[in-house]
């Protein structure tokens, strides 16, 4: 039976593949567990590497440190491709005020865990274990130790303890937080509802139909090419033209408009005023009326799925000219757009393409609409960025004030690239598109591996933490890290800034990169406002947490 202890307490690769997928499976299923309503989520595999590192069941060192890093590694490149589109874009459109309420909260949690530590006289690299704790960020976990480990050529595990005995806290501090600025303000949610429907700050920037009637005489017996001309900065796509003698025409450069004509047009909000005044007034046809009476057209959403149409222009294709067709809007990441010749298609978009059975269909064999071909994994576009990611992570940079050089490491420099090439890697003809199942997967492998090895390297000195080193004094310093910068932040975001609360709900979970203050804000909320909210200022967060993570071992340690 020599062979069956070798598995189970073994340094061999078996013996650690086997102890991850156990760890990995446990986890997951004890975080599925709620209580009252919260989830640990997967957290939980932390804890349960934890558990057996401190029963002795152990890792070869070598095979661990690798384990880890490149779970680390593969976690943050999937975070990096799935905000990278959202991350410029997020400082746009009032998502300026969220983003800098966010990294208030951001730095709040890094002044308070610098003051603590001077105060209490607990070592840095602790307190940084203790932040990213507090405030449920993993990836700053990873940056830290990272950092710890590149200055030092050896890794604290006071650094991992001091996440793990803080996480769930840290959890419940936020939600509370929560909480108790809804009561402070004595939040009327029905009032909140009526907020947010009357401004409905999204639809404003979305591709929305329109039908005009030609009443302007500038117009009269004009071409659609010689309109477009006049509406030249404005958003506008003109579909189709019903004649007043009851013709139903596709919308050409040579269409000739009369008084009385109605235009199908598809355009934003914002432009829809200066496009009447040119055109004619917005009178109530529905949508499906143009449908009804299009029967010689067929309206299909075709999918960009050829590699070679990544990051070309609309207008490069001539597909209006060529196929007297028209494309109405480009619905990309669940929003409508406008299709602007000079909009830069990506592979995924769906084109909203009208005109006759025949026409639809060869533009379908030129765009590809091959939903086989679209899930195919890019593997290419990974591991080249993932090689960047290392390389740039890897590039000593002296900084003012800091001895030591400063490195992006292998949690800042795979971020940074995903971010950079999900959002400007069709420029240079790399394929950035991967389905949200084939992302989500690379990112939970990455993130349940990582949590595992941490959990199995610091498990060993656990309980003698919690017993004898403080652990519970460690706790109370997490909770006073989680709870104070959201409820400064909550009550500025609310009082001067005048943010609706539901919106504020999504700022505060973002802000703390906490999925379960996530679930618990859209289910009090229900509606979308948190989740907009979160994901507007998640992208700046997740960069910040890593990097103040890292410049905190790199100065105080």
């Amino acid at each position: 039976m020599n062979w069956l202890h070798d598995l189970v307490f073994g340094t061999g690769v078996g013996h650690s593949v086997m102890l991850l997928s156990i760890c990995i499976v446990c986890g997951i299923l004890l975080g599925k567990i709620k209580i009252f309503g919260i989830s640990l989520g997967i957290t939980f595999v932390l804890f349960v590497g934890i558990l057996m590192g401190h029963f002795g069941i152990t890792m070869d060192h070598e095979v661990l440190h690798f384990m880890k890093e490149f779970g680390l590694i593969l976690f943050v490149f999937s975070v990096g491709m799935q905000v990278g589109p959202g991350f410029f874009s997020s400082f746009k459109q009032g998502g300026v005020t969220l983003n800098l309420l966010a990294t208030g909260v951001v730095l709040l949690g890094v002044v308070t865990t610098i003051v603590i530590h001077f105060i209490t006289g607990l070592p840095m690299q602790t307190m940084v274990g203790i932040l990213s704790g507090a405030v449920t960020n993993t990836p700053g976990l990873g940056a830290a130790q990272t950092a710890f480990t590149d200055m030092n050529g050896y890794t604290d595990n006071s650094i991992a303890l001091g996440y793990a005995v803080c996480y769930p806290l840290g959890v419940i501090g936020i939600i509370l937080a929560i909480i108790l600025i809804r009561y402070i303000f004595r939040v009327n949610f029905k009032k909140e509802q009526d907020e947010l429907d009357a401004l409905d700050n999204n639809a404003a920037n979305q591709a929305k139909l329109y039908t005009l009637e030609v009443h302007n005489p500038a117009v009269f017996g004009h071409t659609v090419a010689e309109v477009a001309k006049l509406l030249v900065h404005r958003e506008l796509v003109i579909s189709r033209v019903l004649h007043t003698d009851g013709r139903m025409e596709m919308a050409s450069s040579n269409t000739i408009l009369n008084e009385g004509d109605k235009v199908f047009v598809i355009t934003i909000e914002s432009d829809i005023d200066v496009i009447s005044t040119i055109i004619g007034n917005v009178i109530e046809m529905k949508p499906e009326e143009w449908y009804k009476l299009d029967k010689s057209f067929v309206s299909r959403r075709i999918i960009v799925t050829k590699n070679e149409l990544n990051g070309k222009r609309l207008g490069e294709l001539n597909l209006r000219r060529s196929y007297n067709i028209n494309i109405s809007r480009i619905n990309r990441a669940g929003v409508d757009l406008v299709a602007r010749p000079n909009l830069i298609l990506q592979l995924g978009d769906r084109l909203t393409v009208v005109g006759g059975e025949e026409d639809v269909r060869k533009v379908e064999e030129i765009v590809g609409n091959s939903m086989k071909r679209l899930n195919e994994p890019n593997l290419v576009t990974l591991f080249l960025g993932i090689f960047l990611g290392v390389f740039v992570g890897s590039i000593p940079m002296m900084l003012p004030g800091i001895p030591q050089p400063v490195k992006l490491g292998l949690a800042g420099g795979p971020l940074i690239i995903a971010i950079l090439v999900s959002r400007f890697g069709y420029k240079y003809k790399l394929i950035t598109y991967n389905t949200i199942s084939a992302n989500l997967m690379l990112r939970e492998i990455g993130i349940t591996i990582f949590l595992a090895c941490v959990g199995v390297g610091a498990g060993d000195g656990f309980v003698d933490t919690i017993v004898n080193q403080g652990g519970l004094q460690w706790i109370g310093y997490g909770f006073i890290i989680t709870f104070l910068p959201l409820f400064i932040i909550g009550i500025i975001g609310r009082l001067v800034c005048k943010i609706n609360y539901f919106t504020l709900m999504g700022l505060m979970a973002g802000s703390t990169t906490d999925p379960p203050a996530l679930a618990y804000s859209n289910a009090t909320a229900g509606n979308d406002a948190p989740a907009v909210g979160y994901a507007t200022v998640y992208p700046l967060t997740m960069f910040l947490r890593v990097l103040t993570a890292q410049l905190l071992i790199l100065i105080f340690c």
